[in-house]
């Protein structure tokens, strides 16, 4: 079990891709099967993602901000990535700033990080866009990321079909639906560090 001593959160940059590619693609062949094709899942989720990666961290976009979690191993200079949150600055008129992805892996889930990443990013965001709000996508699918957003205050205000990963229908499974959840006021997310 982690203890927040050795716990480390800091701006990712582009040597991180393959890791966080690696903790992305962890985590949706995790929680999406079902919802995405097996196939993509297994054989071309990870190259998908850490092309994904390098390109986001390569070039981030000027409201792009990625905040990576990792877990000192105690060794110098060791540490393991354990949690990851991407926000896009300004992505909705209406509803604001995204969290476009927020992954901990799997086993230290349960440990605060995932509160701690949401922390920072309701922080980055009323720092750099005051009054912005913030939202995400969910899957229907998710109950435990669902019941972490309700835990924090978020509300389900809608839902639709998934958009396919890269734009290709052949990568998921039927017509899964996502929810948005909201947060018209990040601060609120500040009384939730653990």
């Amino acid at each position: 079990m982690p203890v927040p001593g050795e716990l480390r959160f800091r701006t990712a940059g582009p040597g991180d891709a393959p890791a966080v590619a690696a903790l992305h693609a962890d985590s949706w062949q995790r929680h999406y099967r079902g919802a995405f094709a097996d196939a993509f899942l297994d054989h071309e989720a990870p190259a998908f993602l850490l092309d994904r990666w390098t390109g986001r961290l390569a070039a981030p976009g000027p409201g792009d901000r990625t905040i990576i979690a990792e877990l000192d191993q105690g060794q110098a200079g060791q540490a393991e990535l354990v949690g990851l949150a991407h926000t896009v600055l300004d992505d909705d008129p209406a509803w604001g700033a995204l969290l476009d992805n927020l992954h901990v892996r799997y086993g230290v889930k349960r440990h605060g990080v995932g509160t701690r990443l949401l922390s920072l990013t309701a922080e980055a965001v009323l720092a750099d866009r005051p009054g912005s709000g913030l939202y995400l996508w969910v899957l229907e699918q998710n109950a435990s990321a669902r019941a972490f957003y309700d835990a924090r205050g978020g509300a389900c205000v809608e839902g639709r079909e998934v958009m396919p990963p890269g734009g290709d229908p052949a990568r998921l499974n039927g017509t899964p639906g996502c929810l948005r959840y909201a947060w018209p006021d990040p601060g609120k997310l500040l009384a939730a560090r653990p």
